[in-house]
């Protein structure tokens, strides 16, 4: 497909939302405000984060494009647009998170590589498309399985995209053949994000979308599908987006030593405050997201206002009017969850949040213990401070009142 793409430049890059905040331009890697963020449980496509390695591509004609799916199949095929359509339309509600959500408090700690994400690389969207084990039994790979007869036990997504990390070869992950396989694992090929066609930052025309997995797996601009016998040998599954302890460092890091990362751990960040802020009142609310990977539930959301001496339960809720259950029938189970709890805030607070998933998982209470050199899966405990500012006279001179 590679001549249907366009000239990559970045003077072509499509327009974007004034309030995100940009991370790097070029490549452009952005996230929105902390409050957009969690306005509402869909994301906004224009306010739903940005991660790219190069320019966008541009696929110039949609009526050529085809995605091809081979490996150790019995037979490959290409699929056009067209031929994704004709099957079954499934749609997901699924949060997307970069690995690197939160890195820059991990800086903080000590110095990491990588982009400097605060709390908002994620986005919960409605995803829509085919689910990969369907197109799979195109190539004659039974629902369910683990492996081909000729020995393929991964699905690996290629990307039109090129990267400099890839020594200007082609973005590519991939995910356990079981996993593709597994219509309850919902993987998805899809088209179309929040009811709309997708658009080019997010992976026109098609993208992997694999719920309750870092986002580094759900490749954009998919170019094509392999079955292959070992996972991915990429740069971005094989010298990226590992989770080392915190004696390794650059100096002594020995990559073969850990898998590629998967599902995400139990996560949640305050978003309607930043670091540091002023608040006018004694009483406030504090809202946010939790979410987990691997299809586990938000059993509860904790808040303190004391630095985590004393804890109190935060409010859930998904879906609007819908109650909240973890792994209920009608809870999604890819998707965050935003809390809310109003509290009492001492002159000055250290407010703090953690998750607790359906599993018993729990967020570490200090990023010291997981921090790693790239600075991935920051999921310690979230803290921000917040002052009040001081009570006026009635004179209204600035005198805190006697």
């Amino acid at each position: 497909m590679a001549a249907l793409v366009g000239p990559r430049e970045y003077s072509l890059e499509p327009q974007r939302h004034p309030s995100l905040r940009i991370n790097a331009k070029e490549p452009f890697n952005a996230e929105p405000p902390r409050a957009a963020l969690v306005s509402s449980y869909i994301t906004p496509v224009d306010l739903f984060f940005k991660r790219n390695h190069g320019p966008i591509p541009i696929v110039s004609d949609i009526d050529r494009y085809r995605v091809s799916v081979g490996g150790l199949v019995g037979k490959s095929i290409h699929l056009s647009m067209a031929d994704i359509r004709k099957l079954p339309k499934y749609t997901v509600t699924a949060t997307l998170q970069c690995a690197g959500n939160r890195r820059t408090a991990m800086s903080k700690r000590r110095k990491v590589r990588g982009v400097g994400w605060d709390v908002c690389a994620l986005g919960n969207a409605i995803w829509g498309g085919a689910r990969l084990c369907d197109v799979l039994e195109l190539v004659g790979i039974s629902k369910n399985s683990s492996a081909t007869v000729n020995g393929g036990k991964h699905v690996e997504f290629i990307s039109v995209d090129m990267c400099v990390e890839e020594n200007g070869g082609p973005y590519k992950a991939s995910i356990p053949l079981r996993q593709a396989t597994n219509p309850d694992a919902e993987v998805l090929l899809a088209y179309e994000m929040n009811g709309e066609v997708i658009n080019r930052d997010h992976g026109y025309p098609l993208r992997a979308v694999v719920p309750g997995v870092i986002g580094a797996r759900s490749v954009k601009w998919l170019d094509s599908i392999k079955i292959i016998k070992e996972e991915c040998q990429g740069f971005f599954m094989q010298k990226d987006y590992k989770m080392f302890p915190p004696i390794v460092d650059w100096h002594n890091i020995i990559w073969p030593t850990r898998k590629p990362q998967m599902d995400f751990p139990v996560q949640s960040a305050i978003c309607s405050l930043n670091d540091d802020d002023v608040v006018d009142s004694n009483k406030i609310t504090v809202t946010g997201y939790a979410v987990s990977g691997g299809g586990r539930g938000i059993e509860r959301a904790d808040i303190s206002v004391d630095g985590g001496k004393t804890w109190f339960e935060a409010r859930r809720q998904q879906k609007p009017g819908v109650p909240y259950v973890a792994d209920g029938v009608s809870s999604d189970r890819w998707a965050w969850v935003l809390f809310s709890a109003d509290v009492e805030v001492p002159a000055d607070a250290e407010i703090v949040a953690k998750a607790v998933d359906s599993a018993a998982n729990v967020q570490p209470e200090d990023v010291g213990t997981i921090w790693n050199l790239r600075g991935i899966l920051n999921t310690s405990w979230h803290r921000v401070r917040a002052r009040r500012t001081p009570r006026r006279s009635a004179a209204g001179l600035g005198h805190p009142r006697l």
